[in-house]
């Protein structure tokens, strides 16, 4: 019976510490957070080149936040990185221009950017021609 009792105590216990950490986060939350709820964010800017990590900047009312981002550097689209787009597959080369077209439609636009509803991206054709599978003969 001692034994019982002893482990319900522990339990409540646990209980109450769980709780109360979990209280303390909340706080702390709110005192980095702020009553804003309308910030307007700015475009990743990266500290050197055109990738890498940088900040984004944030205003709301008369506060401002930087915020950490980054850019990655095989990210060179027009349409930017804030902006997630679903893509079909690649079209068939073009004997005329010598490229191939997709098109993308908007996902998601991270931070409230400007998006556009759908994009065209074009990549030049393979040169290669490729073979049927090398089981044939």
């Amino acid at each position: 019976m001692q034994v019982r009792g002893l482990l319900l105590l522990l339990a409540l216990i646990l209980l109450a510490a769980t709780a109360e950490a979990g209280k303390n986060k909340k706080e702390k939350a709110k005192k980095d957070g702020s009553e804003c709820e309308d910030w307007r964010w700015g475009p990743c800017v990266p500290n050197s080149k055109d990738c890498g990590l940088g900040y984004r900047e944030g205003t709301c009312k008369d506060e401002t936040k930087k915020l950490k981002c980054k850019i990655p550097c095989n990210w060179k689209k027009k349409f930017g990185a804030d902006c997630k787009y679903k893509f079909e597959s690649w079209g068939g080369c073009s004997a005329q221009t010598g490229v191939k077209t997709r098109s993308g439609v908007l996902k998601k636009a991270l931070y409230n950017a400007q998006c556009e509803e759908i994009v065209y991206v074009t990549k030049p054709c393979s040169s290669k021609i490729k073979s049927k599978s090398k089981g044939q003969s």
